[in-house]
């Protein structure tokens, strides 16, 4: 669900405001691998076959980090301001990982404008995020994220 943008001025109107489901996002073995060897984070649940099958998890599974790491491209779909100079993510608050993304699963991201707060030079939006884990009951990742729009 491709949203339109929102001005930044009507930033403050936008507070509750609720937020996609956006696409699905494969997360790859080859993307749990390439994390892995770029945080070292090497973990046999993410990259050993045979011992993640052995697991309470019965096979391999992405990082919690890795899957709040690829926010980017869902809330691309679901969340855009227009009339910014820039924008920054100043960052997390209440990080959460309740279930496990399984290797070659899929998530998607829902969320809700949860606080708008003036700052002088930007715009400060707090985003309260579920990333959805296709077939799951539970979310693999539940975050607040925290973005800066300059004016």
């Amino acid at each position: 669900m491709t949203t339109d943008a929102i001005a930044i001025e009507d930033l403050p109107a936008a507070r509750g405001r609720e937020l996609g489901p956006s696409s699905w996002v494969p997360i790859t073995q080859d993307d749990i691998d390439v994390y892995a060897d770029l945080t070292g984070d090497d973990n046999p649940l993410h990259v050993d076959e045979a011992a993640a099958a052995a697991s309470p998890f019965g096979g391999r599974i992405a990082h919690g980090m890795l899957t709040l790491s690829m926010v980017v491209l869902p809330l691309r779909e679901i969340y855009r301001v227009s009339g910014a100079s820039a924008g920054i993510v100043y960052g997390f608050d209440r990080i959460r990982f309740p279930a496990p993304t399984p290797s070659g699963g899929r998530i998607r991201l829902v969320g809700r404008i949860a606080e708008v707060e003036d700052r002088g030079d930007a715009i400060q939006v707090t985003l309260a995020l579920t990333f959805e884990v296709e077939g799951s009951a539970k979310p693999g990742v539940v975050a607040e994220l925290i973005l800066r729009h300059f004016r």
